[in-house]
């Protein structure tokens, strides 16, 4: 048994009464001594009661990152590369994890993600933020960022400045832009500068309002000879890679075999180095009637998922089977048997005292009103009798 101990109770003073000279001293519970820092808990125990965005564990952890030189002995050995687009950082993380080489953050996300008609819309800014969330999440692949219309056009200093904010602000690793031999002088601005560029040829969707629309190039001679002009021009201006979009596959494997850099293809047949795809139409994220091009194919079923899974939930809700115990908190019997004991309690915000309800062990009779500071008191006192007789 304890034959002395040193213990100072502290009570939570509650200023229920309007004026507060009535109450000048402020109470806690922490005791009155000196307590050593809280050591953080190991990262593999650590518990935490909320949503969050960790990256979590992945099979493709173990993997190196993906660099230019990567990308380059992929094209040498001929080994095909992988790239697909991402908007957010939930999409940069799966394209991520399931191994991509190459993550995308296109101005396609003025319609995947924004809800826009046409990727005209998006502004440098919109693609700064998405940007910025994707490069959070991607951790192997190698980045690169559409520049958004109107962010490139003017000059080749207005386009490295664009380039420029997107590698330091938005966390990427090179930028693709729109064009071909006219934007040779861009492109080479921008790679001088060390930045590395992804140019765009064949079908230019920022362009379609001056090329008769969403159309097939390259279909006749002439325009299959402008793509290989285009191509080699791009290349000759530093270009690391060339995507070519919508051109006859045959026209888009005889401009590979002449280039010296990879080309990646979308809509451009399997002769390209590598394909690529936008990941909210291959996977099949929106209603199975929205449109999607002919080169779109879907690999997954996203949107019935996701409706099968919320309507689930809707009736889980509906019938009250969610949440069920093991989707919950416990708290002890004794807190528990606590709490009912004060549970209906209001505050009398005028008078400051506690109105009971129910019954409560120290009232009189039901009804009675009993001051709150001394209800607290009793309360904090209990506990910590009962603490010292655990431990006696």
């Amino acid at each position: 048994m304890f034959t002395s101990f040193n213990l100072v109770l502290h009570v939570i003073h509650i200023k229920c009464s309007p004026n507060p000279s009535l109450h000048p001293l402020r109470y806690s519970f922490r005791p009155r001594y000196s307590v050593l820092p809280r050591l953080p808990l190991p990262r593999d125990v650590l518990v935490r009661h909320s949503s969050y965005s960790p990256l979590g564990k992945t099979s493709s952890d173990s993997r190196k990152k993906v660099t230019i030189q990567t990308l380059q002995t992929m094209y040498k050995k001929g080994d095909p590369i992988t790239v697909l687009t991402a908007h957010d950082f939930p999409s940069g993380h799966v394209a991520d994890a399931a191994g991509m080489d190459v993550v995308l953050v296109g101005d396609s996300l003025a319609m995947v993600a924004l809800g826009m008609e046409d990727t005209n819309e998006v502004v440098m800014e919109d693609m700064l933020v998405h940007c910025r969330s994707v490069s959070r999440a991607v951790q192997h692949a190698f980045t690169i960022v559409d520049l958004p219309m109107g962010s490139y056009e003017l000059s080749p200093e207005q386009a490295l400045q664009s380039a420029i904010r997107m590698v330091k602000e938005g966390g990427m690793k090179a930028v693709k832009l729109e064009g071909g031999e006219e934007m040779a002088p861009t492109i080479r601005r921008i790679t001088q500068a060390g930045i590395p560029v992804l140019a765009h040829i064949g079908l230019t969707p920022q362009r379609h309002h001056s090329i008769g629309g969403f159309r097939v190039q390259g279909k006749s001679v002439a325009g299959a000879v402008k793509v290989l002009r285009d191509a080699l021009a791009v290349q000759e201006a530093g270009a690391f890679m060339v995507l070519v979009e919508a051109v006859p596959g045959e026209v888009a494997a005889l401009i590979t075999e002449r280039l010296r850099v990879p080309t990646i293809g979308i809509g451009a047949g399997v002769g390209c180095s590598g394909q690529v795809l936008v990941q909210v139409d291959m996977l099949g994220i929106f209603p199975p009637e929205r449109f999607v091009p002919k080169f779109v194919k879907t690999y997954a079923d996203v949107w019935g998922e996701s409706i099968r899974g919320i309507e689930e939930f809707k009736r889980d809700v509906k019938s009250r089977a969610f949440p069920s115990c093991e989707y919950t908190y416990p708290i002890s019997e004794q807190e528990l048997l606590e709490f009912r004991s004060v549970v209906g309690a209001v505050v009398d915000q005028e008078s400051g005292q506690i109105h009971l309800i129910s019954p409560h062990p120290n009232a009189k009779v039901p009804g009675d009103l009993i001051d709150m500071e001394k209800l607290l008191v009793s309360f904090s006192f209990r506990r910590v009798r009962d603490g010292f007789e655990q431990r006696m």
